[in-house]
């Protein structure tokens, strides 16, 4: 008979068993610490892509004091400034009780409603399957 634990074929089966749950755990765990990493990183780039995108904003302003701004130029500005808007109705939410469940909830509702609420450099591209009519289509009446 043996006289550790470790040889006998069935302890370590039971061994294995038990220490399942320990090891599902310390993965759970790791998956989450890397899924909440890569979404600092997310929001890390999207205040940097605000950052830049308000700098440009600032100096189109700036040449449209001085008349030396396009229609163009113009337009991508108040665009910009809108989003900077945007950013700031949500940093009303960050103040409030109960934020992280507030703001994924004015998020939702707001795109049910048809309305986007976060600025362009955080809303995520979805892929839509919207069918464009193409060429034959529009020949045929269709």
């Amino acid at each position: 008979m043996p006289n550790t634990i470790c040889e006998n074929p069935r302890m370590k089966i039971w061994i294995y068993f038990v220490k399942a749950p320990i090891r599902v755990t310390s993965i759970s765990r790791r998956r989450g610490a890397m899924r909440l990493k890569r979404s600092m990183i997310r929001v890390k780039f999207a205040l940097a892509q605000e950052k830049q995108e308000t700098k440009e904003m600032l100096g189109i302003y700036k040449k449209y004091t001085q008349r030396q701004a396009s229609a163009e130029e113009i337009r991508i500005a108040n665009k910009q400034f809108v989003d900077l808007l945007k950013g700031l109705g949500l940093g009303v939410f960050a103040v409030l009780p109960f934020a992280p469940i507030t703001i994924p909830l004015a998020i939702k509702l707001a795109r049910m409603v048809g309305v986007e609420i976060l600025p362009s450099s955080f809303a995520t591209e979805k892929k839509t399957n919207e069918k464009k009519p193409s060429a034959d289509n529009q020949s045929l009446g269709q």
